[in-house]
């Protein structure tokens, strides 16, 4: 019988033993406490819980930059170490976090490990063989797709003036070995969201902060994309009247915030439908969709839905009056361009109908028999190469011997009869053939250009074009790519636009003007009479000359009718703009107008056009 005696010492059992009663209790040792638990019950098949009804989970709000980029996973992080343990301990602490880390432990391998990860953050250690840690830095740095990856150095180093270093060619942070796992997931993750969310693009990319509008680019960008081909839709022009009286009463400060909220409150209205603001008092909406039924409905729409509405101007209540111009898409644009002249076409006429509301109408051609046949000739000249070219001289009143001519369409019909510009541009315009006809004269004038270059002669030309034809898409870099392949210097050709078209057209010639800079082609402005509206274009374009109107020079008698000139002339040289007198059919014209103070005359007086470019001006005298 064994025996049981207390004592201090062990007792004899092996130490085998001693861990199996350790780690296995006796059986039913537990039943000094309670009994056995009964055996489970399976729940039966058909047994079907109730159901419950689930409330929905409250809307949350939209992620900012900041959560869309904490929650997005996993995180990459290249670890560049050469210490297998210390490697090791890395990867495996950022792993277990539920991040993607990856070890290098070549230097050399570094950059093709991020071709292959793309990285979120560089982990390394700073002091490493071959290149080191601030070497691998710079080249990381020098990188134009990986610069922005946050790079933070594992380091033992205590020296502050090499960390200094490390973090002037471009770390973003120091992690001091020994460092605790929670402190380096901590720190990678923090360094992870703020990378993602600084790349990450902003909600609302593209609009303006204040109004909500799409910017200018983007909504250019979206008609580019769209007009073309569209048949249904419209661009709208709202203008705001009365600006300059609200300058005056509530100063300019006051105005901004003004039209920024009526753009706000334009936003609004227009709904689903693109909106931007284009300059100071004007906005544009390109709806799509809607069909042409609707679109007078829509108009009126933009137009009450500003001028209802009580604006705030410090403790005053305003209301607006816009004016609202479209354009149907339905009637066929070839581009943005064209349906952004149109619609600006139309809101000039809004401005004087009584309702504020216009509609672009394209002009209905009534062509008798006289232009019909015109417009015939018109075509087989296009097709065959057979437009005609007249050049007139410009002349300097203060006497040079600069050469310089505007050149004049010609058209010859199947008679002979040789007809002159307005005749052969409104035969273009009734067939729709004025690009062309526009391209063909530019075409012209280049070859001449060409030639007297390579003649070593200096020569200026002046060609007319519609507005309608530069704002085309890709005209200007046809233009561009015509004198280079010509060799012509682009400061001896001059663009000449008439008033009354710039007027219409002003936005699309600013962004003609635009790409014209580089190789500084002018432009000229003709037919220009004094006036508020002209001579606000005067200083919106960026005009090298003016040509006054043909009125001036044929009613040099009128008195009121003169100190007009003489204004417009004043102004003008105000500006920096040289003038030219035009239509000067005798020697009294011209030294009226000399007198007045015009740089260049041009006219019957001084030569008719002609074919050649032959005229003396060395020798001229007026």
């Amino acid at each position: 019988m064994p025996v049981f005696f207390v004592s201090d010492k062990v007792p004899a059992v092996s130490e085998a033993d001693n861990r199996q009663r350790a780690e296995f209790p006796p059986a039913g040792f537990w039943r000094r406490w309670c009994e056995d638990a009964s055996p489970p019950v399976l729940p039966r098949a058909e047994a079907v819980a109730p159901a419950i009804e689930v409330a929905p989970p409250p809307a949350r709000p939209a992620a900012t930059p900041l959560q869309s980029a904490r929650d997005a996973a996993p995180y990459r992080v290249l670890v560049v170490e050469d210490d297998p343990s210390q490697a090791l301990f890395a990867e495996s602490v950022l792993n277990g976090a539920g991040m993607q880390a990856q070890v290098v432990s070549v230097t050399s391998e570094v950059m093709d490990a991020m071709e292959q990860l793309r990285p979120d953050l560089v982990l390394m250690d700073l002091h490493m063989p071959g290149l080191d840690g601030a070497e691998l830095t710079e080249l990381i740095r020098a990188h134009a797709e990986f610069a922005p990856v946050p790079v933070v150095f594992l380091t033992g180093d205590e020296d502050p003036e090499r960390r200094f270093e490390a973090l002037d060619i471009g770390a973003d942070d120091f992690l001091r070995k020994p460092v605790r796992p929670k402190h380096l997931v901590s720190a990678v993750q923090s360094r992870i969201v703020r990378a993602r969310a600084l790349l990450a693009p902003a909600a609302g990319e593209g609009r303006h902060p204040v109004t909500g509008l799409h910017t200018r680019p983007q909504m250019l960008q979206l008609l580019s994309a769209s007009v073309a081909g569209a048949r249904s839709g419209a661009t709208f022009f709202v203008e705001i009247a009365g600006t300059a009286a609200l300058r005056d009463r509530f100063g300019y400060a006051a105005l901004e915030t003004l039209l920024s909220d009526a753009g706000r409150r334009l936003g609004e209205i227009a709904g689903e439908h693109a909106a931007s603001r284009l300059n100071d008092n004007t906005f544009l909406v390109f709806a799509q969709g809607p069909d042409s039924e609707a679109l007078p409905a829509l108009g009126r729409q933009l137009r009450d839905g500003l001028g209802e509405h009580a604006f705030a101007v410090g403790e005053e209540r305003v209301r607006l009056r816009a004016v609202v111009g479209y354009a149907d898409l339905a009637q066929g644009f070839e581009d943005a361009g064209a349906a952004l002249s149109a619609a600006e076409e139309a809101l000039r006429a809004a401005r004087g109908h009584p309702h504020g509301v216009a509609a672009w109408e394209r002009p209905v051609s009534e062509e008798d028999r006289n232009s019909a046949e015109l417009a015939r000739a018109l075509r087989e000249a296009l097709a065959a190469g057979g437009l005609l070219a007249a050049f007139q001289p410009i002349v300097a009143v203060a006497g040079g011997n600069e050469a310089q001519y505007q050149v004049l369409l010609r058209l010859r019909d199947a008679n002979g009869e040789l007809h002159a510009a307005g005749e052969a541009l409104e035969a273009a315009a009734r067939i729709g053939a004025t690009a062309e006809v526009d391209r063909r004269v530019l075409e012209i004038a280049i070859g001449a250009l060409q030639r007297q270059r390579a003649e070593n002669r200096s020569l200026r030309l002046f060609v007319t074009q519609s507005p309608a034809t530069l704002s085309h898409d890709g005209h200007a870099d046809w233009l561009l790519q015509a004198l280079a392949a010509a060799g012509v210097d682009g400061g001896s050709l001059v663009i000449d636009v008439r008033q009354e078209d710039a007027l219409v057209h002003a936005l699309s010639l600013q962004e003609f003007c635009s790409a014209m800079v580089s190789a500084g082609v002018q432009l000229c402005l003709s037919q220009y009479r004094f006036g508020t509206e002209a001579n606000a274009l005067l200083g919106q374009l960026p005009l090298g000359y003016v040509r006054l109107a043909a009125r001036y020079s044929s009613h040099l008698d009128d008195t009121a009718l003169r100190d007009e000139m003489r204004s417009a002339i004043e102004f003008a040289h105000r500006l920096g703009l040289q003038v030219i007198g035009q239509q000067v059919e005798d020697a009294q014209s011209a030294a009226t107008l000399w007198m007045t103070g015009v740089d260049f005359i041009q006219g019957n007086l001084v030569q008719r056009p002609a074919g050649d470019l032959e005229f003396d001006f060395q020798t001229s005298v007026l």
